[in-house]
């Protein structure tokens, strides 16, 4: 028998598997449906950012649904409704259509990340949210993983709407695991909140200056990747390198990497502090983008593997730093506006670099992606110098 603990690491690990390889299935086969539906990059994108925009605009209202119904009965719908809906995805008959039942996925899937951390932090206590945010987090990243390519390989025996029915069968497995797996969220019925306590939580979710930190940490950071990982397929298919979309698709075997940096992010964070971990990782980020600059797959393979392993480290440490800090009033709005950040960032910044590779290339997709995650950097810099100028007044 699995204790209690791990029980909670699994069923999350598992729905995160779900949300992720449901959420990211498409980007694989980008250059395919570019290809069928006569589109450019930025085009063929919307099949990505309408989802994760849907996304990002319900983290919030649902983060507040859970207040009232609970987080195991939002986690376990999300699972499931964007399991069905991923049966349905490659039976439409056009691209409108598509991007559509895309945007309501994304709402589906939104039920996962919105209140997952705060359901951590119920279940564990702050002491043990780091250890299972880094499990959730691997799920999350070998789900991200496990659906691009299964996607990439299975597109050419069995086209892209085939290659969609087989990451949706894997996904529901893991949405069966979640079902049986996830222990209740012990918050009583009595202790949710209403919605002017909700509202209070939101306020509160916004004034402390380490949090917005974390929030912009997750709106440039996850834009900078998504937006590498969108235009991947188009430059690793077309001149000079000129591959296979089953062989391009292996760029995304480096999110095996990200799944050990995450589940081993805090470790770092523990050791040299959070600031220092946060900012060594997001500028390791950078370096990893720079590396895919010359036309040598060497290099580039090199780049996509310090990038992701980088990136998902960040995210691990700000994601589990921004659940230790929120208030007990908050917890749900900081795991939401969390959330709505980095699906913002996945959505905006995911469609804006397809359209600068599409116009500009590749180089100049770079040097966006390197200002943003400068910008994250000095958001890390700025809020926690702000909270340690806060705890002085406080203490004076």
């Amino acid at each position: 028998m699995l204790s209690s603990a791990r029980r909670v690491k699994v069923a999350v690990a598992a729905a995160g598997f779900t949300s992720f390889a449901l959420l990211y299935a498409p980007q694989a086969v980008l250059p395919q449906l570019a290809g069928q539906y006569h589109l450019d990059p930025g085009g063929a994108a919307l099949a990505v950012s309408v989802a994760t925009g849907a996304l990002a605009i319900s983290v919030l209202p649902i983060a507040a649904l859970s207040e009232v119904v609970g987080r195991r009965p939002v986690i376990i719908a999300s699972v499931v409704l964007s399991s069905v809906l991923g049966l349905l995805l490659p039976l439409v008959p056009d691209y409108s259509l598509l991007l559509v039942l895309r945007a309501v996925q994304g709402v589906a899937i939104a039920g996962f990340p919105g209140v997952a951390t705060a359901y951590l932090v119920e279940r564990l206590g702050k002491t043990g949210v780091a250890a299972a945010v880094g499990a959730m987090i691997a799920g999350n990243t070998i789900g991200g993983m496990t659906g691009r390519l299964a996607t990439g390989f299975t597109a050419g025996p069995f086209g892209w709407r085939g290659a969609l029915y087989v990451v949706t069968g894997i996904s529901l497995v893991c949405a069966v695991v979640t079902v049986v797996m996830l222990p209740p969220s012990p918050v009583k019925t009595g202790e949710r909140q209403g919605l002017r306590d909700i509202g209070v939580g939101l306020l509160t979710a916004v004034r402390r200056p380490v949090l917005l930190a974390q929030y912009a940490v997750a709106l440039l950071a996850m834009g900078a990747f998504v937006a590498l990982y969108n235009a991947a397929g188009f430059r690793l298919t077309g001149e000079p390198l000129n591959l296979s979309p089953a062989i391009a698709s292996l760029v995304f075997v480096s999110y095996a990497l990200g799944s050990v940096s995450s589940a081993t992010a805090n470790r770092l964070s523990a050791r040299i502090g959070r600031r220092q971990a946060l900012v060594g990782v997001l500028l390791l980020t950078a370096v990893g983008a720079l590396l895919t600059i010359p036309d040598s797959l060497p290099l580039i393979v090199v780049g996509f593997l310090v990038l992701t392993t980088a990136f998902f480290a960040a995210h691990s440490i700000a994601n589990s730093w921004a659940a230790a800090e929120a208030p007990e009033n908050a917890r749900g709005q900081v795991g939401g506006l969390y959330m709505l950040m980095y699906y913002l960032g996945s959505s905006v910044g995911g469609g804006v670099g397809s359209v600068v590779y599409g116009r500009a290339g590749w180089n100049w997709l770079i040097v966006a992606v390197v200002v943003w995650l400068g910008l994250a950097v000095a958001a890390v810099q700025v809020g926690t110098r702000m909270r340690s100028a806060e705890r002085v007044l406080v203490r004076s």
